[in-house]
């Protein structure tokens, strides 16, 4: 694993309740304790620009279209990149990323109808990358995921259920779109989900 994750860039994504945030932190601490040098940041924000960005998105206050999110994640990814993952992997460290491209795909692209193929035109023309080398979506239905979330709801999160079920959906459908998506079933406990995590990073680069 230690060679096999010089420079590579993975994210953890899903539905909002699924426990990516956990599960990411989870899968930082597991890397460094094989030795292995992580950058773990979030989608929007862990820069200045971006965590701006991040309470304009979530703040329940705002009216945002779906078009502006979609502008305003971009903008965030592009800091982003620019300040911390970009040279993260230029030193060589693996770079472990709570949300990235697939989420607006999922989200503005899917459920808020903006279209998957227009976000991906966007993102070719916005960011320096647009695929991480892996990415890893925790799949699980809309009541679970809700059920999950013991704080009070953001802006995303308090949609009607209609667009978060479009939003699972939206995720399913990408995952059949690329080799370098790969689903898991996020319904178990932390510590089951974390070994499913783990051991599909081992088989994706075990070549």
């Amino acid at each position: 694993m230690l060679t096999k994750l010089k420079s590579r860039f993975i994210v953890l994504d899903g539905p909002d309740g699924c426990g990516k945030s956990t599960q990411t932190a989870m899968l930082a601490e597991y890397l460094k304790g094989q030795g292995i040098s992580v950058g773990l940041f979030r989608d929007p924000g862990s820069t200045d620009t971006g965590e701006k960005i991040r309470k304009i998105l979530l703040d329940v206050g705002n009216d945002i279209s779906d078009r502006t999110e979609l502008l305003l994640y971009m903008a965030s990814r592009a800091q982003l990149w620019a300040e911390r993952i970009g040279p993260e992997l230029k030193k060589g460290n693996c770079v472990l990323l709570d949300r990235w491209l697939s989420s607006t795909c999922a989200y503005q692209g899917f459920a808020g109808g903006v279209g998957i193929a227009k976000v991906l035109d966007i993102a070719t023309h916005s960011l320096e990358r647009v695929w991480p080398d892996l990415t890893i979506i925790l799949d699980i239905d809309p009541y679970t995921a809700k059920e999950r979330i013991k704080r009070n709801l953001d802006r995303m999160e308090l949609k009607n259920g209609e667009y978060h079920k479009k939003v699972r959906t939206g995720f399913l459908e990408l995952a059949e779109l690329r080799d370098d998506i790969v689903v898991i079933d996020a319904s178990g406990n932390v510590e089951t989900v974390h070994k499913k995590i783990v051991r599909t990073i081992e088989d994706y680069f075990k070549s």
